[in-house]
């Protein structure tokens, strides 16, 4: 079986984010970037299925500029077998990387899909629903326990309530949650045999599909400044307070 892993190049989630004067977008200048943790979570389940004997190749793919290919060897340093580097200047919306995704599942015929269930930088939380429902395929969302058979998955998934547990016949999509697992690191000898795995380079044209984006950026503000709290001398007075405020009425 092949395992599919879609990875996407953010903001490292240790960085402040920036917000450009204009208020256009976010400040990308200088700033430390990494692959989205959702999709490191993906990049190891992959291979903790590889590793189980349940699947022969992880094949890692990432959407977006040059630099993406520094995600992928991120992912193939990791243990993934190769990677496709689909290269878009720009911005990519949801739509149109399911649409990518799904060229790519046709040709590259994956016996799953795992990925992140959103990516931190937009946090739209679309890419995997949207692939499943161009491909035709089942899907199994906020995975926190995956257990892959011969042509079946059965996947534990986080709602509301508590936990969901759902059979999908193979293929299939599945996205991550943060409790599925623990990414490893990649070690100093892997990074080093990482440059050397294959990256196939494509563009969105090799799938017929056009990027244009479809939604326009009107303006991007920052949260305003948290206020400081007060001390209230009893409970009476705290009461009070709400009230001003609005918080009781």
């Amino acid at each position: 079986m092949k395992i599919l892993v879609p990875v996407k190049r953010v903001v490292d989630y240790n960085v402040k984010i920036r917000v450009k004067p204009d208020g256009s977008g976010v400040d990308l200048a200088n700033v430390k970037m990494a692959m989205n943790p959702f999709d490191e979570i993906a990049v190891e389940e992959a291979l903790r299925q590889k590793e189980a004997g349940k699947a022969t190749e992880v094949v890692v793919v990432s959407i977006g500029p040059a630099q993406a290919v520094e995600t992928l060897r991120t992912g193939l340093a990791m243990g993934a077998d190769r990677g496709i580097h689909v290269k878009v200047d720009g911005t990519v919306e949801p739509l149109a990387v399911a649409k990518i995704l799904a060229g790519v599942c046709r040709s590259e015929e994956p016996g799953i899909v795992i990925m992140g269930k959103q990516a931190i930088d937009d946090d739209c939380n679309q890419t995997g629903q949207m692939l499943a429902a161009l491909m035709g395929w089942g899907q199994g969302t906020f995975a926190s326990k995956l257990v892959l058979g011969a042509d079946e998955a059965e996947v534990t998934r986080e709602v509301d309530g508590g936990a969901q547990t759902v059979s999908l016949k193979l293929p299939a999509v599945v996205t991550t949650d943060l409790r599925l697992n623990e990414p490893r690191y990649a070690s100093l000898p892997n990074i080093m045999k990482a440059k050397k795995k294959p990256v196939d380079a494509k563009t969105p044209d090799d799938f017929g599909v056009d990027v244009t984006p479809r939604l326009t950026v009107l303006k991007t503000v920052e949260p305003p400044a948290r206020q400081g709290g007060v001390k209230v001398g009893s409970v009476g007075e705290l009461v009070g307070k709400l009230r001003e405020t609005g918080v009781i009425r």
